[in-house]
């Protein structure tokens, strides 16, 4: 490999995080992983005795996020890669979940990912090099019934990496926003939060949606660690892309969405362009 580089990864325990962080310690790379409790410290650094570092933290703490980063670029070294894998699914119709679902969806999909970025931007801008992977979803671009503040949290990722990517090109950094389709991580499962049906006028709507998501859990197409080589190759890049989608079935459902979208803006190109003064 090119060049060994120090990955500060949140979320380590499972999924794209855990996938990610062992193919990067199998590459060469030292990476430091965020988990939330002593326990899966201690799991994820029995993974390499010199390479794998643990840091207890959760991604909600916002008071403890600036510290936890200054602690690793002086104990453990300058981080070269941030990557904002934290995260879960709000599943529930958005007039039945409370507003308390929509701020803790917020809370660690986007607050979390945004606290981890402006502790690093520091150290990265200072040194002109560096690289945020966001790992956002297709949820960021296509939307389906039932996942409104999931959706609305990944929309708004990928809004906020594309905009700081544009600000911190000059200043040697890149950002991409990683966009999974289905994949067989604990997402769907152990991972998701789903709040109680109570009105039945959505269940024709819901309930399909629901049952083949419960279905296919463990069986999506998608391969985790073939999502962490393409993300390892995004990170090698010279010059890596504002936007990677992975899977056959996101980059389909995103190519639907983006015609459907050109479609809809000519048939109401007329309206759109008659409010010009």
């Amino acid at each position: 490999m090119a060049s060994s580089k120090i990955l500060l990864i949140t979320g380590v325990s499972s999924g794209f995080g855990r996938a990610l962080a062992q193919e990067a310690l199998a590459t060469g790379h030292k990476v430091v992983g965020t988990v939330r409790s002593t326990q899966a410290r201690g799991d994820f650094e029995a993974l390499s005795a010199d390479a794998a570092v643990g840091r207890v933290l959760d991604v909600t703490d916002f008071g403890a996020i600036d510290g936890v980063v200054a602690d690793i670029e002086a104990s453990v070294g300058p981080i070269d890669v941030l990557v904002n894998n934290a995260g879960y699914g709000h599943e529930g119709t958005m007039e039945e979940s409370p507003l308390s679902e929509l701020r803790r969806q917020f809370d660690v999909n986007v607050f979390g990912a945004v606290a981890m970025m402006k502790a690093v931007l520091p150290f990265m801008r200072k040194r002109r090099r560096g690289h945020i992977l966001n790992i956002t979803s297709m949820g960021g671009y296509i939307t389906m019934p039932g996942i409104a503040y999931y959706c609305g949290s990944k929309f708004a990722l990928e809004g906020i990496s594309e905009a700081l990517g544009k600000e911190v090109a000059p200043l040697g950094i890149a950002v991409t926003a990683v966009a999974p389709g289905s994949f067989r991580t604990d997402w769907a499962g152990r991972s998701m939060t789903r709040t109680p049906r109570s009105i039945s006028d959505y269940d024709d709507i819901f309930d399909p949606i629901r049952k083949a998501r419960e279905e296919k859990s463990g069986k999506q197409s998608g391969d985790p660690v073939k999502a962490a080589h393409a993300m390892l190759a995004a990170i090698a890049a010279d010059r890596p892309p504002a936007h990677l989608l992975l899977g056959s079935d996101a980059v389909g459902l995103v190519r639907d969405k983006l015609s459907a979208l050109t479609s809809e803006i000519g048939a109401w190109e007329a309206v759109t362009v008659s409010t010009d003064g």
